[in-house]
């Protein structure tokens, strides 16, 4: 494990706009990736059984004082889109909901596993958070992952993009993968969202400490990151700085270089082009 980089060092490594500086990393990321993992690229669908929400966060379209449709799908209904995936092949499931407690409590997210489990070997939730005891409930019912965001470490810029709700408890989410773990979680999923605060390097650093943290506390956990980057909608723009091509594969290949053995999950989000060109420098999860 290389030695954790700091900040100045980070900020270094980003600004260095030296076409050789990003080849050494890719390099060096390509190495590491294809020594620990080979050239296995996992796949996964998400499928978003419910959109209702308790939180007010200004950058997501699910925010509960947006007026959209809202849904929650039955057992019935859950079958139906599960069944379909299954049949395309797909063998890793990332079940999503809004965060909601009271319309998709823990009994309803126990639903909808016992669905799954009729078809996919490995099942995932990126839901609301929860307290360690619910986690094992899951864990006990067949969960396998947990994937959830502390989004920024910046608290100040947190305070501010996340109104209400339980989200806005900058603690509490900050605990979420600790409670995961304690509560048998195998696989647990982290990461910011890019271009949210405006100090890159600094919320980073805090996600590697962070993910440091949980490798020393709990080695006994399969981890993973991922950098979505945050997008305009409908021309509005939400992200403090923008995050282009050239840094964002700088992100993949440092963390890659300071975390080998830690999967990096790549957003459909980002364009095809893009993806084809990075699979091989750090990618080993791909959202289907």
């Amino acid at each position: 494990m290389r030695a954790m980089l700091n900040l100045n060092e980070i900020k270094t490594i980003l600004s260095d706009r030296k076409p050789r500086r990003l080849e050494e990393l890719a390099r060096e990321s390509a190495r590491l990736t294809r020594q620990y993992f080979g050239r296995t690229i996992s796949l996964y669908a998400p499928v978003y059984i419910s959109n209702f929400c308790s939180s007010y966060c200004t950058y997501c379209g699910f925010h509960s004082h947006n007026k959209i449709k809202r849904f929650k799908l039955t057992a019935n209904e859950m079958d139906q889109e599960m069944q379909f995936l299954a049949k395309q092949g797909i063998e890793n499931i990332l079940i999503l909901t809004g965060e909601s407690y009271n319309v998709t409590p823990l009994s309803y997210l126990k639903e909808a596993v016992e669905v799954a489990k009729n078809y996919f070997p490995s099942i995932s939730l990126e839901v609301h958070p929860m307290e360690a005891a619910e986690y094992k409930e899951l864990f006990e019912t067949g969960v396998d992952g947990i994937t959830v965001y502390q989004e920024t470490y910046d608290r100040k810029r947190y305070s501010e993009v996340h109104i209400s709700g339980i989200k806005a408890n900058y603690a509490f989410r900050y605990g979420t993968p600790q409670r995961a773990a304690q509560g048998g979680i195998r696989m647990i999923s982290m990461g910011i969202l890019l271009g949210l605060a405006e100090n890159l390097a600094q919320d980073l650093l805090a996600l590697y400490e962070h993910l440091r943290f949980m490798e020393k506390n709990y080695p006994g956990v399969e981890y993973s990151v991922s950098f979505p980057r945050l997008r305009n909608v409908k021309g509005q723009a939400f992200a403090k700085c923008e995050i282009d091509d050239i840094t964002f594969v700088k992100i993949l290949c440092l963390t890659r270089t300071l975390f080998p053995r830690v999967g990096i999950n790549l957003s459909t989000r980002e364009e095809a082009r893009l993806r084809d060109h990075i699979l091989e420098l750090g990618i080993t999860k791909m959202s289907a």
